[in-house]
């Protein structure tokens, strides 16, 4: 970077905790600190008001997402269960999605009406709490079209898939649109998913170094492998140098304030 480059102009970096509920909240805290343990970088938590699994303290995981708020961090409505209980259809890629990929895209089929609900009842728990939420992230990154089309009828400034970042339009701000920009997540779940999502994250974060955006995605599982929590922070900090650290509610602000990203109209991709 030149003397007199704004670090505001460099690209941008967003790392965010997934999955986060009571059941989750301890491994959830403990991503959290090795991100910090390399910078005190802002994070974004994807909360899911309603977990589908049960355990743990409600009431310490609140007291942690308030001081998360108070240094500066978002919170970001992540579906309302995290669990895919819609009919499955006969398709072979709907089947590979929703079963093989992953059983909690709680989103990736529900018609319009029920989608809204959920969001609604998520948003209400969020208001309840005080909490502020400008993001929506479906489970597993997946959202068929009812989801879509429940999205417009909310006050949302972004969502994510894995591939892109959604702008959305927000109360007044137009019609939307998409960045390329898939998330670097790892596999934890099983050996082979270990061994090769390092690789493929090194990989991805080559090709979108000279991007607008990288995203770094976390889940739960991932403090349980040393290796792949070594790799995160190395990542991280190999990535800061170049790269300006925010939430992606800060990010989407960036966005509606320079209308740059705007590609297409928002909708399943």
């Amino acid at each position: 970077m030149c003397p007199t480059e704004s670090r505001d102009a460099r690209p941008v970096l967003c790392v965010s905790v997934h999955d986060v509920a009571p059941a989750t909240w301890d491994e959830c805290a403990r991503l959290a600190q090795a991100m910090r343990a390399v910078a005190d970088l802002p994070l974004s938590w994807l909360v899911v008001p309603q977990y589908h699994r049960a355990g743990g303290d409600a009431a310490r995981m609140e007291a942690g997402l308030e001081r998360a708020l108070a240094r500066g961090d978002e919170l970001v409505l992540h579906g309302f269960t995290h669990l895919d209980t819609a009919p499955r259809g006969p398709g072979l890629g709907e089947r590979f999605l929703r079963g093989s990929y992953s059983i909690e895209g709680e989103f990736a089929a529900l018609p319009a009406e029920e989608a809204a609900r959920r969001i609604q009842r998520g948003l209400d728990w969020f208001a309840e709490r005080g909490w502020p939420v400008r993001g929506f992230v479906p489970p597993a990154w997946l959202m068929g079209e009812g989801a879509w089309e429940a999205l417009r009828g909310f006050d949302f400034d972004y969502t994510t898939t894995w591939k892109h970042f959604h702008l959305l339009h927000g109360a007044g701000r137009g019609s939307g649109g998409a960045l390329l920009s898939p998330s670097l997540v790892y596999a934890a779940r099983n050996r082979s998913g270990r061994l090769a999502s390092p690789l493929l994250a090194d990989l991805l974060a080559l090709a979108l170094a000279h991007r607008p955006l990288i995203r770094l995605g976390l889940h739960p599982p991932d403090v349980r492998y040393p290796r792949l929590l070594r790799h995160a922070q190395a990542t991280v900090e190999r990535l800061l140098a170049t790269h300006t650290a925010m939430t992606k509610a800060a990010f989407a602000r960036r966005l509606l304030a320079s209308n740059s990203a705007v590609t297409y109209q928002y909708g399943p991709q």
